[in-house]
């Protein structure tokens, strides 16, 4: 007999479930390089970014607002190809993703484009247990806007209820979800520092395994 779940559950991507952090700061210099951008920051001014859209990470990062789509063709370039390589599932995020899988319909909540999501998950073997994905292009306003969770909410043709969760790692999941009127829940094992969260939820985890009960 199938078990009903009543519980949805979202999962932001980059410093939840994976760790992408050496393509995405290596594809930044790449871009730097390929168009003679001298960048003045370091490493930990893109990992303090990480979360926004592209072209809002480059403008922070000093790149003029009328170029920063080039630099965003060119990290997409380099990205295409190092993305699977070099990303791996964070510990305990697959049995996560399992646990949940059995009491809550899952998705996923990411600024991250579904042309290179679906293929990180697919080679992680996680695709198949989120119901839907949505990425950057499927919303005009990302998070911290709630549009992205409302919309993996419309997929899933999910209307009102108390349990909805959306997971993240950073301010702007925590943000997008009391906004959206969900439970907000933080994991620290990102890019988010947990003075920082704990301002926006009072649910903070290390272990994805047990921030939600049945």
């Amino acid at each position: 007999m199938e078990i009903k779940k009543d519980k949805i559950i979202l999962f932001d991507l980059d410093g939840t479930l994976i760790d992408s952090t050496d393509a995405i700061v290596g594809c930044f210099y790449h871009s730097f390089k390929e168009l003679n951008f001298d960048f003045k920051g370091d490493e930990e001014d893109i990992k303090n970014e990480i979360g926004y859209p592209l072209d809002v990470m480059y403008a922070t990062l000093g790149v003029e607002k009328a170029k920063v789509w080039d630099f965003v063709t060119s990290y997409k370039k380099e990205y295409r190809k190092v993305s699977e390589a070099k990303t791996t599932l964070l510990p305990n995020a697959l049995e996560a993703v399992q646990v949940a899988s059995g009491f809550a319909r899952l998705g996923i909540v990411t600024t991250k484009t579904t042309q290179y999501t679906i293929p990180l998950l697919e080679n992680f073997g996680i695709f198949d247990y989120f119901e839907t994905i949505i990425g950057r292009q499927e919303v005009t306003h990302p998070k911290p806007n709630p549009e992205p969770i409302n919309k993996a909410l419309e997929a899933l043709n999910v209307t009102n209820s108390s349990d909805i969760y959306m997971i993240g790692d950073t301010k702007l999941d925590l943000i997008a979800a009391n906004k959206a009127g969900v439970n907000a829940v933080a994991v620290t094992c990102g890019y988010g520092k947990k003075d920082e969260l704990q301002c926006y939820t009072n649910a903070i985890y290390k272990k994805k395994k047990k921030k939600i009960q049945k």
